[in-house]
Formats: C-alpha cells, sequence, structure tokens
C-alpha cells in the first residue's frame, strides 16, 4: 500500500470514529464519564466487549503464532470463558451490591486504605505500561507505512497518536467508549472475515475446502496432553486462561467499568457470558487466518518472515492481494489497537481520580476539572513511554512489560480472593509489602525452575502462585483477638 492509501485510510475512519465518540458522550457528566449512567443495554456491551479485548498485538501476532504454537491458545481462550462465567456469578454481584465506582474501592471497605491503594497503583502501573507498550507497537506500524515515507519524525508519529486517543475519550469517558468499541468491534471482524475471504479465494478454497485445508493442517492442533513441561500443555494453559480471565477483566477497572455501565447486575451477567463466547470465536477466526497465510506463502514461495507477528502485515500490505485487503488489515489494526488505547486511558483517569486523589465526593464542577486535568496527565504519561520504549530500541523491553504486567495482577488476585473467601481483617499497613515481596518470589521460582524442579518451565500459570503468595502472605497478617 502506498503511504497516502494508508493516510486516507486512517484519517477515515477517525471521521467516523469522532463523530460516533461525539454523538455518544456529548451529554456525559462524571457518572456518565466513569460508569455510564449505568444506562448501558448489556448486548450492546457485550458486543463492544470483544474490541477491548483484542489489541492491537493480537490482530498481528496471533495469524503468526500458529507455526510456533498451533492452535494451542484456544485451550487458553476456554479458560477465558469459564473465567467469564467465574467473573459473573461470583465478582458482578459483588461489585453492583456495593454500587462501585472503581472496583478497587472493595480493598478500602474490605481492609482498609493500605489495602485499597495497593490495588489502585498495581493496576496503574500495569495498565500504564501495558497500553503504552500496545500503542508503541502500532506507532512503528505506523511510522514504516506513513511517517518514514514523509520524513516525520516518531515523535509526531507519537504525538498524533496519543492525541487521537485523547481526543475521543476526553468528553464522553466509558459512555463514548462503549459505542466506539462497537464499531471498532465491527471493523475488526469484518476485517478479518474479508482478509479469509479473499486469501481463501486466491489458493482456489471453497468454505468446505478452506475448512478441510485447515482441518488437516499440521498447524491446526489444538490440545497437547502429553508434555507437562511443554508450555503448551493443556491444564497449564487452560488454568492460566480462567485465572488470567479473573485477574485481567474482573479485577481490572478498565474492563469492568464497561460491565459496571450495565443497568443491573443481571444484565452485566448476560453481557459476560456473550462476550465470552463470542471472544472464543473470534480468536478461532485469527488462528484460521494464520493457517491460510502460512499455506499461501508455501504455496507462493515467499519467505516467511524472522518474525511470526510480522506475517499477516507482510502479506496484508504487499501487493499479493487487491488493495482493499491492505485497508481491511489497517482497519482492523487501528480498530484494535485504538480500542485497547482509549479504554486504557479512561480507567486510568478513572483510577487515578477515584483511587488515588480520592476525589469522587467533590463538588460536581470541581470533579470535572480535576477528571479533565488527570485525563490530559494520562495522555501525556503515555506518549512518554512510549517515546521512552522507542529510545530504548530493544524488542525484550516489550517482553519485560508484558511479564510485569502479568506479575503485577498476581496481587491483586490474591487480594480479591483472600477477601471475598475469607471474613478475617489483616494488618492493613504491611499489605504493601505482602504485594511486593509476592512478585519477587515469583521472579525467583521462574529464574530457577528448570534446574529446581527437573526441567519444568513456568508458563501464564506462574500468575497463580503470584496470587498464592498473596494469599499466603495475608493469611500471615491476620489481626487475632487478644
Amino acid at each position: 500500500m502506498s503511504p497516502v492509501s494508508v493516510l486516507i485510510t486512517i484519517v477515515a475512519y477517525f471521521l467516523i470514529l469522532f463523530t460516533v465518540s461525539y454523538i455518544a458522550g456529548r451529554k456525559a457528566d462524571n457518572e456518565g464519564f466513569f460508569v455510564g449512567n449505568r444506562k448501558s443495554a448489556w448486548y450492546v456491551v457485550a458486543f463492544a466487549m470483544i474490541g477491548s479485548s483484542i489489541s492491537g498485538v493480537t490482530f498481528v501476532s496471533v495469524p503468526g503464532m500458529v507455526a510456533a504454537s498451533s492452535f494451542s491458545y484456544l485451550q487458553m481462550v476456554l479458560g477465558f470463558v469459564v473465567g467469564q462465567f467465574i467473573i459473573a456469578f461470583v465478582l458482578i454481584p459483588l461489585f453492583y451490591r456495593m454500587n462501585l465506582v472503581s472496583i478497587y474501592e472493595y480493598l478500602e471497605n474490605r481492609f482498609g486504605a493500605s489495602s485499597y491503594r495497593t490495588g489502585a497503583w498495581f493496576f496503574f502501573i500495569s495498565k500504564m505500561l501495558g497500553a503504552a507498550v500496545r500503542l508503541f507497537l502500532v506507532c512503528l506500524t505506523l511510522q514504516l507505512l506513513v511517517f518514514e515515507p514523509f520524513h516525520l519524525p516518531f515523535l509526531l508519529n507519537v504525538i498524533i497518536t496519543v492525541a487521537l486517543v485523547w481526543l475521543y475519550t476526553f468528553q464522553g469517558g466509558v459512555k463514548s467508549l462503549i459505542w466506539t468499541d462497537t464499531l471498532k468491534t465491527f471493523c475488526l471482524i469484518v476485517s478479518v472475515v474479508l482478509c479469509i475471504w479473499f486469501i481463501a479465494a486466491d489458493l482456489d478454497l471453497g468454505v468446505g475446502s478452506m475448512i478441510t485445508t485447515i482441518e488437516k493442517s499440521d498447524l491446526s492442533r489444538m490440545f497437547f496432553f502429553d508434555d507437562v513441561n511443554d508450555k503448551r500443555y493443556f491444564f497449564k494453559q487452560f488454568l492460566a486462561g480462567i485465572f488470567t480471565m479473573i485477574a485481567m477483566t474482573g479485577l481490572d477497572q478498565d474492563m469492568m467499568q464497561r460491565n459496571l455501565s450495565c443497568k443491573n447486575f443481571k444484565d452485566s451477567q448476560k453481557n459476560m457470558i456473550t462476550s465470552g463466547i463470542l471472544q472464543f470465536f473470534v480468536i478461532l477466526l485469527f488462528l484460521m487466518l494464520g493457517v491460510l497465510l502460512y499455506t499461501f506463502t508455501a504455496q507462493q514461495g515467499i519467505e516467511n518472515p524472522a518474525k511470526s507477528d510480522q506475517l499477516f502485515p507482510m502479506v496484508a500490505t504487499g501487493h499479493y492481494f487487491p488493495a482493499v485487503v491492505g485497508v481491511l488489515f489497517i482497519i482492523g489494526l487501528i480498530a484494535s489497537a485504538y480500542s485497547a488505547a482509549g479504554s486504557a486511558l479512561t480507567a486510568l483517569t478513572t483510577s487515578f481520580t477515584v483511587d488515588i486523589l480520592k476525589a469522587k465526593d467533590k463538588p460536581e464542577k470541581e470533579l470535572v476539572s480535576i477528571r479533565k486535568r488527570v485525563h490530559v496527565g494520562m495522555a501525556v504519561v503515555m506518549g512518554v513511554v512510549i517515546f521512552v520504549f522507542n529510545m530504548l530500541n530493544n524488542t525484550s523491553v516489550i517482553d519485560a512489560v508484558y511479564i510485569l504486567a502479568s506479575y503485577t495482577y498476581g496481587p491483586i488476585l490474591g487480594l480479591f480472593a483472600f477477601g471475598i473467601f475469607t471474613k478475617k481483617a489483616v494488618r492493613d499497613r504491611y499489605v504493601p509489602l505482602i504485594a511486593i515481596l509476592s512478585p519477587v518470589l515469583c521472579f525467583i521460582l521462574q529464574k530457577n525452575s528448570e534446574a529446581w524442579f527437573h526441567g519444568y518451565q513456568f508458563s501464564y500459570e506462574l500468575l497463580l502462585f503470584n496470587a498464592f503468595f498473596t494469599f499466603i502472605g495475608l493469611c500471615l497478617l491476620i489481626k487475632r483477638n487478644d
């Protein structure tokens, strides 16, 4: 695709996005910004949640990962579905009963101010780093396709990208996010389906023969039960999927603010169950696309890129298919990436305003002023973090950030699990120490697991140990009766 074509596609998409955002959020007050006035239709939220749970990294990386992991990711996605049911029937009734704006308010009610601040700060760090690195990867793609051909610096790329995210979320907050995420989910699904259709057509495959080709491919193996040391081992993936979903959706302000915008907890439960099932089939489409991409490159004698996550961009934006395939790829990438960044920016604004600044009970006008200043501040911090990633110029930083983000959800999961499943009070002032020590113990465990456990390598299940250590630490802090 030419840089001009990419630029026209981006501009057209954002014009539509800003229109939807303005219409949805033009009358939003503070309650509308934070929880969407609790008037959102559950089926709209369920559809929007698909786009919010799939980032630009997922859009680019999942098709390419079938070369190394086949369809094993679906084992984890099955765990996601189970996790959604647990969130729906355990956490959602609790949060609605307490009428929470920020889910971390639960920790203050249950344990005290130190636990509350611990949960809020752990969320803030992980979400800021996670959102920034996702947007950073998109900035790299835009730099290659648009900014470099026009000889524009990466700094300008970052400023424009973050400014666009800020613009479409600054007024409506969650209220705007739900409707813009609905648009993005639609664009995401349409782009993937049409890309599959164009590639299958080029391979002379009808629907039936396409499914047969995918089934017979060595890349479509889904279940792995044979080697417990394999990171693809079923129970590692499935159990990790359950608890990752609980931690990174049920205990994440970014994701739960949408669920808390439904009219009541029963509608929110319908949303969670529906979105979980739909997410499974959307991920399946990405993996099917991956098999077709590798089949196409093998048939055409095209050398696969060194990094698997470059496969989809290389084929889609090359000149192998009609230009519409490249347009669809750009729309899908932008839709998924900006969805994640926009929701993260709103959640960070909500959490920082409500949890850290404790401004929820301020007068309406004062709260509006604080919220708007925080929103600008969060956008600036996100832009700075993205620029720092680029200066470091080391892709291992991305891996390190994802590992750090997964570590920070462990203490949050442990805190909520202890609060929900026990009735014990703890010495609240020592909770931050436990929350720091748990990831440290996990880091030591991960680094030495092969030597200590006969070659065993920890995968996503490390989150469970992180939460477990936090739970045990809280048991040691239980207040004893005099």
